[in-house]
């Protein structure tokens, strides 16, 4: 059995409805897709010692398959730029793991101007459809988002890319490189792929996905069970 099985059959026989976030991010990037460096940390003198290793600033958020809108709960401490911050920040996140119960979960964090959303469903009729558009607090407010029905080859992904309204943020601007669109294509395909051969996948978020240096690192995800 692959790892990305077991997680999926252990989450399963344990009653959640989706995987955390950390888990989701283990399916994806098992499949390719390029994902925010993190680890789960059980102290503050270990979150110290990854952010040393991956650099700051950092992210430290509560990471449980219960906790699908970490923002809205105020459970993410972003920007932690020396030990001092990631320290306090430890301490506030703990004083809400007494309520909701979570693992620590410490990021780099990724910048970037540009956000987009990429993400699966599993439609009655058609099956596994592909979704890509503006993604971070874009997505429900803009609702700029194509489809495309799983297997998709890379002249599907890129066609998708042209039929958002905001193509244009695609390209070089501002000073900003191109995103590199095959990249993203790729990661489209892999949606689809994680979905066909994995039945017991219902839906997959990936939001947002930030470009930094032109390419896309999917920052947050979930990934949903039937």
């Amino acid at each position: 059995m692959s790892k990305i099985s077991k997680i999926m059959e252990d989450a399963i026989a344990k009653g959640q409805k989706a995987l955390s976030e950390y888990e989701s991010k283990k399916v994806l990037n098992a499949y390719g897709v390029n994902t925010v460096p993190e680890f789960i940390i059980e102290t503050p003198e270990e979150a110290k010692k990854r952010a040393s290793e991956i650099g700051c600033p950092v992210v430290l958020k509560l990471c449980a398959p219960e906790i699908t809108h970490k923002s809205e709960m105020d459970l993410i401490e972003i920007n932690l730029k020396n030990d001092t911050d990631i320290e306090e920040a430890f301490v506030r996140l703990s004083e809400k793991q007494k309520k909701v119960s979570g693992d620590f979960l410490l990021q780099k964090m990724v910048k970037g101007k540009r956000e987009y959303v990429l993400g699966m469903t599993r439609d009655p009729s058609f099956g596994p459809c592909v979704m890509f558009g503006m993604g971070g607090i874009y997505t429900e407010m803009l609702k700029d988002v194509v489809f495309r029905v799983a297997p998709l080859k890379m002249r599907d992904t890129l066609e998708m890319m042209d039929e958002i309204y905001a193509r244009k943020t695609l390209d070089a601007v501002r000073g900003m490189d191109a995103v590199d669109r095959e990249v993203l294509g790729e990661n489209l395909i892999a949606l689809g792929t994680i979905a066909l051969e994995h039945d017991e996948i219902m839906e997959i978020d990936v939001n947002p996905v930030i470009i930094s240096e032109g390419k896309p690192v999917a920052v947050d995800a979930l990934v949903v069970l039937r």
